[in-house]
């Protein structure tokens, strides 16, 4: 499976939550992630941190919460359940108040926004545990390939981390030394520091030992060009994806994300000719990866039409208290979601030998009949 796809099926899961409060349906959306992750993860270390980004999403969720109680929430509210000792504030920090009264109706509406947020991070760990960072890397356009080598990096930072944490953890439990509370997160943190230092020296080596960094002779004016288109369609990509994102940009979100996608298009094509790069069996874009990718389109494309034409369905208010529903529509277009937990490639499935690389079929081999076993 190309990676590119679990990433533009992690988005659309992504553009979706972000169109709803609907505590169903966003439930709906981490289960629907879940779900795919676990019949189609890998067994590599960094298809592990899945459960590291839905605990951070937890953890967004809880602090949310706390901030609602101590800080307060802009909903107005009947309903006090407690009712906290007040921090006077000089007049200056009018608006923000510390302490005070705690709402049932500030309370759901933190949940429902931290919520929000927790899914998307449950989508993007999604993605972090499905595709390999590293054939993401080696898809990526020759201008984008030094600023790919570092996301790279950072992505591949955290699950190696889990790793190493887990591993030492173990050690000290075989040991017979405690694992938990913090004497043993401190015992464990220095043994994972050093280990992530290492890493990075071993990773700077072979980088320059591939000749990283290598660039091709380019006039000047060629160099500018790229610079431009490139800036400038970024910028349009990052405008017109914040206006389909929100409400109010409707009108102007999609022809501004289309105007930034050829500028940067361009600018990528200008590029990659200073960054002479060869693919060494290049991943192909087949049907499945079309199916994968069409999947996470169609569910953020389902609730974006779902929120124009009835967006009362996926906002649940507040003032006043009411409970959830979920609606039909909606969530049959979160549910297409799942496909990919039908399409794509079983992990450690064989591939079929009439489509393997010429250079990667096996060679059949006869033992010669001195050998002996060692």
């Amino acid at each position: 499976m190309h990676p590119g796809a679990w990433w533009i099926w992690a988005l659309g899961l992504g553009t979706a939550a972000s169109r709803t409060t609907n505590p169903l349906l966003l439930a709906l959306l981490i289960g629907t992630a879940g779900y795919v992750v676990a019949a189609r993860r890998t067994s590599a270390p960094w298809s592990r941190s899945y459960g590291a980004f839905v605990r951070l999403g937890m953890a967004v969720l809880g602090i949310r919460l706390a901030f609602a109680v101590l800080l307060g929430s802009p909903v107005p509210g009947s309903h006090v359940l407690v009712t906290l000792p007040e921090v006077p504030l000089p007049h200056w920090a009018q608006g923000i108040r510390i302490g005070g009264r705690v709402t049932a109706e500030g309370l759901v509406f933190a949940l429902y926004d931290g919520l929000k947020l927790a899914t998307l991070l449950i989508c993007v760990g999604a993605a972090n545990a499905l595709a390999n960072p590293a054939r993401l890397l080696k898809s990526l356009p020759g201008a984008l390939y030094e600023a790919g080598v570092a996301v790279v990096v950072a992505l591949t930072f955290a699950p190696h981390l889990i790793a190493d944490a887990q591993r030492l953890r173990a050690a000290r439990r075989l040991r017979g030394r405690p694992d938990r509370g913090l004497r043993g997160l401190l015992q464990v943190a220095l043994p994972v520091l050093e280990g992530a230092l290492e890493r990075s020296v071993a990773l700077a080596a072979a980088m320059d030992a591939r000749g990283y960094g290598r660039t091709a002779a380019v006039a000047p004016a060629v160099r500018r060009t790229t610079a431009v288109l490139t800036l400038s369609g970024l910028v349009g990509v990052c405008a017109g994806t914040y206006g389909l994102l929100t409400a109010e940009g409707d009108s102007y979100g999609l022809p501004l994300l289309l105007a930034g996608l050829a500028a940067a298009l361009g600018g990528l094509w200008l590029g990659g000719r200073r960054s002479p790069r060869t693919r060494y069996r290049p991943d192909v874009w087949g049907a499945r990866a079309w199916l994968v990718a069409g999947s996470g389109i169609a569910v953020a494309a389902g609730l974006i039409v779902c929120a124009a034409y009835d967006p009362v369905a996926l906002r649940t208010g507040v003032v006043p208290l009411v409970a959830p529903a979920l609606p039909l529509w909606p969530a049959a277009a979160v549910l297409l979601g799942l496909l990919p937990a039908f399409v794509a490639p079983v992990p450690g499935q064989p591939r079929p030998a009439g489509n393997r690389p010429p250079g990667n079929r096996p060679a059949a081999r006869e033992p010669a009949a001195t050998e002996e076993p060692s």
